[in-house]
C-alpha cells in the first residue's frame, strides 16, 4: 500500500483551481449590478439635421406660450383662452408660415393640459414648437 510520503515530490496537478475565477467572476458580476442602473439613466440625445435647414430660428419670430400650475394660458405674457390662443397663432402662421412657438409649462402641471395645449398649437398648423425648461436645482 501506497503513502502519502511516499509521494514523488515533482507529481503533475491534475485538478484545476476554480476559487480565483469564481472570485472574479462575482467581482465582474457586482460591477455590472452597479454600473447598470446608472446606465439606464442616461439620456443622449440625437437631434436630426438636415443641409437645407442650417439657419437658426429669428427670435422675433418666437412666441412664449406659458401655462401656469392653476391651468392659465399667456400668450407673450398675456392671459388668453385655448380658443383664442388658437385663433391667434393661426392669424400669426398666415402673416408668417416660419413662425415659432415655445412652451413653458409650470412643473406641478398636469401632463394632460400640456399635451391640450399643444394640440390646441397643432390645430393653428404651427409646426416649429420647442419646450422650455431649466436645470434642476440641487
Amino acid at each position: 500500500m501506497r503513502r502519502y510520503s511516499d509521494k514523488q515530490p515533482l507529481s503533475t496537478l491534475s485538478e484545476i483551481n476554480v476559487t480565483p475565477l469564481l472570485d472574479l467572476a462575482f467581482v465582474l458580476l457586482i460591477i455590472f449590478m452597479i454600473t447598470t442602473p446608472l446606465l439606464e439613466n442616461s439620456m443622449d440625445l440625437v437631434v436630426p439635421s438636415s443641409a437645407v435647414a442650417n439657419h437658426a430660428v429669428d427670435t422675433s419670430k418666437v412666441q412664449t406660450v406659458s401655462i401656469d400650475k392653476n391651468e392659465v394660458l399667456k400668450l407673450n405674457m398675456k392671459a388668453i383662452s385655448a380658443g383664442e390662443l388658437e385663433q391667434r397663432l393661426g392669424a400669426m402662421r398666415r402673416n408668417d408660415p416660419q413662425v415659432a412657438v415655445v412652451v413653458r409649462p409650470h412643473k406641478d402641471l398636469a401632463v394632460q393640459k400640456f399635451i391640450s395645449v399643444m394640440d390646441v398649437i397643432q390645430k393653428a398648423g404651427v409646426t416649429k414648437v420647442g419646450v422650455m425648461t431649466r436645470p434642476e436645482e440641487n
